[in-house]
């Protein structure tokens, strides 16, 4: 179990507050002509850092992690087996400070995925009758009406009831600026009412609405262990050797062994210690700003070598909900009675396409019937009454077949590829067709562009839907590989054979897209209203449903791993500079550790950077 910032924050600051007390006594006896005395209050100054940084490092070897905290452990020790308790001193103070420096950079880091937690709702003011009472968020189920108040954040997912409403967005989307809402639009819990109060029917449980979801993923992400640096894994034994071998040679060459300990004093702490966790927390920080979860360190470098990216379809590329395309009706007809009608009888099915009329009709404000006598054929047709008129609705050819006159097919003519078509006869005759498509999301072409612009060189489109649909939606967005009618297992395959050639990212939102993401390198899921599968097998969660936003996350990673990478081979270089004119005797050890407190607040600030 990760232990709690504020709890680290705390232990340091009595860490740095001992080496100060130590440094200032040792200081004061010196001035007053004890000098024995002023070597003991170093020393005392001293242990207590030593002692906590070497159970730092049992903990570390015994997760088989080599880090660079031993050079610091190896000059605090070599300075008091050699007399320079003053320098031990100093180098447990500038330890300790870079130390708290980091712990402090990294809470400032966090505040952004920190603010998420303390924006949940705890009740709501519920509408019974006409009288409202303030009830549990847990005690709200599908179709209560609540009362949102100015200023109050939405508790759960739901439809405004009211004319309109102005809520804010910016913990959800990133986007600072209000967002209007007008009457059957859908606000998500974590929403700000900035305007008046507004009446919302909640569409979900506060369990399982966005922004409970949201929360679950970031305390998820900050109870996770630390971000894992594999950049600071894959130069640290070599750091360790190489200050190690020069502190040797400046000893074995001038008989001194100061200018040993003035190298490793030099040495510690190191760049790699403070920079990489810092720029990473910051990167992650930072796309959270965006409405983007990344969970770990190792994702966000992962990120940022992403070179294909392979994209489900639905609710990917596409809103996954059909939706009325196109109405077209025999002489005599009105488009919204056929609709009416077709509504009203397919209120008494749950197929997706029924769902898709009944809820665009009651967008277009029709008045549905009660349906009587329904019988369904399962994905086929249904059949029944509605307004004392027979109806029967379905595939083109269930109608036909069960109607006296008119051909579905003779209005067909220049559908778009991959629709879907409903079509509806009243009282034994075909009097239309509805024309169903799942529509391409507007922002889709604009996050293709972006991902190439990023260095994203191939992108494939890989789904469960039919063949014809894929490749049509494939053509439209200019994508040159399509696979359709994949299972999950199949999806899985196209992940596998695509590693091998690059770095690759699946971006997907389904149950059936779990195993896919978590085979990834990078997996990416759509919106924390997705399956809860999908969301806990991916690295990444957009938190809203927006493409552009994945398309910022992409480049917060790559100029995080830029940032990172500057800070690490800067502050190397200095630090590598610095243990050569130790090594020559030209900087002495208390000069040795205030020159490395300096490159480490230097890479510590650039390091931040990546917030901005």
């Amino acid at each position: 179990m990760r232990v709690p910032l504020s709890a680290v924050l705390n232990f340091r600051s009595l860490l740095v507050a001992v080496a100060v007390v130590g440094l200032a006594a040792g200081a004061l006896s010196w001035i007053a002509g004890r000098p024995d005395w002023a070597g003991w209050i170093w020393a005392a100054g001293t242990v207590p850092v030593l002692v906590a940084l070497i159970g730092e490092i049992v903990v570390s070897l015994s997760r088989g992690q080599v880090g660079l905290d031993l050079v610091a452990a190896l000059s605090m020790t070599a300075a008091l087996a050699f007399g320079e308790p003053l320098a031990g001193n100093v180098v447990a103070l500038m330890y300790a400070g870079g130390q708290l420096l980091e712990a402090y950079a990294e809470r400032r880091a966090q505040r952004e995925m920190t603010a998420l937690l303390g924006r949940v709702a705890r009740t709501a003011m519920r509408r019974t009758g006409e009288t409202l009472e303030e009830v549990p968020i847990e005690e709200l189920v599908v179709g209560d009406r609540i009362l949102v108040r100015h200023g109050e954040v939405a508790a759960v997912d739901g439809v405004l009831a009211s004319v309109d409403a102005l809520v804010d967005q910016s913990a959800l989307t990133g986007e600072s600026v209000p967002v209007g809402k007008k009457a059957g639009d859908e606000i998500l819990s974590g929403s700000t009412n900035v305007g008046d109060a507004f009446e919302l029917d909640t569409s979900r449980p506060a369990a399982e609405s966005t922004y409970a979801n949201i929360v679950r993923l970031v305390e998820q992400a900050r109870e996770s262990k630390a971000p894992s640096v594999r950049i600071a894994d894959r130069y640290a034994i070599w750091f360790l050797l190489l200050t190690l071998v020069i502190a040797g040679v400046a000893w074995w060459a001038s008989g001194d062994r100061i200018r040993a300990l003035a190298v490793l004093v030099v040495a510690t702490p190191c760049p790699l210690i403070l920079a990489l966790p810092v720029a990473i927390i910051s990167g992650m920080s930072r796309a959270a700003k965006f409405g983007v979860l990344i969970k770990s360190g190792g994702a966000i470098e992962a990120l940022a070598k992403v070179r294909t990216a392979i994209l489900d379809k639905t609710g990917t590329l596409t809103f996954g909900q059909a939706t009325i395309s196109d109405i077209r009706t025999i002489e005599g007809w009105n488009g919204d009675e056929m609709l009416r009608l077709a509504a009203s009888l397919d209120q008494a099915s749950n197929h997706v396409v029924a769902e898709a009329l009944v809820a665009d009709a009651r967008r277009r404000g029709l008045q549905l019937s009660r349906p009587t006598k329904v019988s369904e054929q399962a994905g086929t047709g249904v059949s029944g009454i509605v307004d004392g008129r027979a109806l029967i609705i379905g595939g083109s050819r269930f109608v036909r077949d069960r109607s006296r006159s008119g051909d579905p097919y003779a209005l067909r003519q220049g559908v778009p590829e991959g629709a879907a078509v409903v079509a509806v006869s009243v009282d034994g005759a075909v009097v239309g067709i509805i024309v169903l498509a799942d529509r391409i999301r507007p922002d889709a072409p604009a996050m293709l562009a972006a991902f190439r612009e990023a260095g994203i060189e191939r992108v494939v489109l890989a789904s469960g839907d039919r063949q014809d649909v894929v490749a049509t939606i494939a053509r439209q967005l200019g994508i040159a590989e399509a696979h359709g009618e994949l299972d999950p297992a199949a999806k899985v395959a196209v992940v596998g054979k695509e590693r091998e050639r690059a770095t690759v990212m699946m971006v997907g939102d389904g149950v059936n897209d779990a195993p896919a993401l978590a085979s990834a390198d990078v997996g990416v899921a759509m919106g924390a209203r997705g399956s809860a599968a999908s969301s806990e097998s991916a690295d990444i969660v957009l938190l809203v449903d927006r493409l552009d936003n994945l398309t910022m996350a992409v480049r917060v990673a790559h100029r995080t791993r830029r940032i990172a990478m500057q800070s690490v081979l800067v502050g190397l270089g200095l630090s590598v500079a610095a243990m050569v004119i130790a090594a020559f005797g030209y900087l002495p050890p208390v000069a040795g550790a205030l020159t490395q407190e300096a490159i480490d607040i230097a890479v510590i600030l650039n390091a931040l950077r990546a917030l901005r």
